[in-house]
């Protein structure tokens, strides 16, 4: 391998449809580890095949082009097939180049790959990557090949690099994990190798979507998520200043002006969530946030909401998922049923757009839970809902409990909208069909209230959300069974156009 070794990141192209619908944004992750890679001397370039809509073919010239020394892909669990297919695809172009993964299902998963592509996977990098990759380029330049290209012989350093998992003389070797970065404000963000012009708010015409951290990790237990465990319950926070000086810069150098957060709770230090609101009006930074946080700290914040809206909240997650509070509370969910109508009810009032999510398909799913959450749903009235079929990620608490009823074995599938878990009282068809009816009925009672909104922009902006739900192919794929609604909206929105 060279002195200095180029490195190509490349996300898989998968694609799912509900979170695509929105937008499209940069995979932060990447941004973040090739200011790192790039800070200690290396090459780098990131290519999101996924935004971009390339097949593996496209992404075979990008690499036959790029000549890179490393390719380092990711993946959640849906998208963990995809990701060994570019890896796969790396390998046929030079099979010298040695191939990384990183992200959620690797972290957990690394033996079922390193044993399962032996001759596609050479590296897991767990945790956090952005001073474990440029670590592991070093150790890698003087790193000899088995003729097999399978496995890495003993003595090469690897040993010593924290945070990741290879195969050594026909050994999976799993080295000792990576402290957090304690200070999150020394990170090195690659933005300028982003290519912006794929990114944009699909709701929002001529808009540039960013994505910006301002927190890591998480602190609750909820037993059907990952990221808990990911972080081992931590967690830690940027300055506001910094923060909102990242705003800005990405405002005024690459015209971005929405901007998503990717923190899993970025709410959490009440005091700290303020100030960032406070610096934001303060400083009039002109960009709108979309973030996600908990149905507690919205009633805690019942009276700064005002402030939200003014800093430029615009759109707000908050987690529902269950119709009773036995529910909840098996899902470790930690809050009470009858606050999450009252945090939507305050979002709303407060003239910004809620959403929120049902999760359905768990082994006792009938008929009945499944009317009583759309009622529910109904009731609780976000902008926008969602029904999500269970995704017993094999790495959840909730996994073990789920396993004997888990009918699919297709990750890719994993995706919220696709069966994976057998209800007892019904078929994997009878629980898609109740899921797809939900969308279907809630949206068609929804968009009847749409003449009733007096704020224009909420109105117009609910209109083009829309349209863009029932446009997106890929999306579309996945609802082909919603019966009238398509038809319906159509007309619905032609009328309004």
């Amino acid at each position: 391998m060279p002195q200095k070794p180029k490195l190509l990141l490349i996300t898989p192209p998968y694609h799912a449809g509900v979170v695509e619908a929105a937008g499209s944004w940069p995979h932060i992750g990447f941004v973040y580890v090739a200011g790192h890679v790039r800070a200690a001397g290396f090459d780098v370039e990131i290519y999101d095949a996924m935004t971009k809509g390339h097949t593996i073919q496209q992404i075979k010239e990008r690499i036959t082009l790029s000549n890179p020394d490393i390719v380092g892909s990711t993946a959640y669990t849906s998208s963990i097939n995809d990701a060994m297919e570019v890896l796969r695809t790396a390998k046929e172009v030079n099979p010298q180049i040695i191939t990384l993964i990183g992200g959620i299902h690797a972290n957990f998963c690394y033996e079922e790959l390193l044993r399962g592509y032996p001759e596609t996977l050479d590296i897991v990098v767990r945790g956090e990557g952005e001073v474990t990759v440029p670590e592991l380029m070093e150790v890698l330049v003087g790193v000899p090949r088995l003729a097999d290209g399978r496995d890495f012989p003993s003595d090469t350093g690897l040993s010593k690099v924290l945070g990741i998992v290879y195969r050594e003389d026909r050994k999976v070797r799993v080295n000792p994990p990576r402290p957090f970065v304690e200070d999150l404000d020394s990170l090195i963000p690659a933005w300028d190798l982003v290519d912006w012009a794929d990114y944009s708010f699909y709701v929002m015409p001529g808009s540039r979507l960013g994505i910006v951290n301002s927190s890591r990790g998480c602190v609750n237990e909820c037993s059907f998520c990952s990221q808990q465990k990911f972080w081992h319950r931590s967690y830690r926070e940027r300055k506001p200043e910094k923060f909102v000086e990242e705003l800005e810069y990405l405002r005024d150098t690459y015209r971005v002006n929405v901007v998503m957060l990717s923190d899993e709770y970025a709410t959490r230090n009440g005091e700290r969530w303020e100030k960032i609101l406070d610096l934001m009006i303060e400083r009039q930074t002109g960009v709108y946030l979309l973030l996600e946080t908990c149905v507690g700290d919205i009633i805690r914040d019942a009276d700064i909401m005002w402030k939200y809206k003014k800093a430029g909240v615009l759109h707000i997650y908050v987690g529902v998922e269950a119709t009773s509070q036995d529910k909840l509370d098996h899902f470790k969910k930690n809050i009470a049923c009858e606050h999450s109508r009252e945090a939507i009810r305050l979002i709303n009032e407060a003239g910004m757009l809620t959403e929120c999510s049902f999760v359905l398909g768990m082994p006792d799913d009938e008929p009945g839970h499944i009317e009583e959450t759309l009622a529910l749903a109904k009731h609780y009235n976000p902008d926008f809902a969602h029904f999500l079929l269970i995704a017993p990620w094999p790495y959840a608490d909730i996994y073990d409990e789920l396993k004997e009823h888990v009918e699919e074995k297709d990750y890719s599938k994993y995706n919220f909208v696709e069966p994976v878990v057998r209800p007892k009282n019904m078929t994997m068809e009878e629980i898609s069909r109740a899921v797809i009816d939900c969308y279907r009925r809630y949206y068609m009672d929804k968009i009847k209230e749409y003449d009733t909104i007096r704020d224009e922009f909420k109105r117009d902006y609910l209109l083009r959300s829309m349209k863009v739900m029932m446009e997106n192919s890929f999306l579309v794929r996945h609802l082909t069974g919603m019966g009238d609604i398509p038809d319906e909206v159509r007309k619905y929105l032609e009328q309004k156009n």
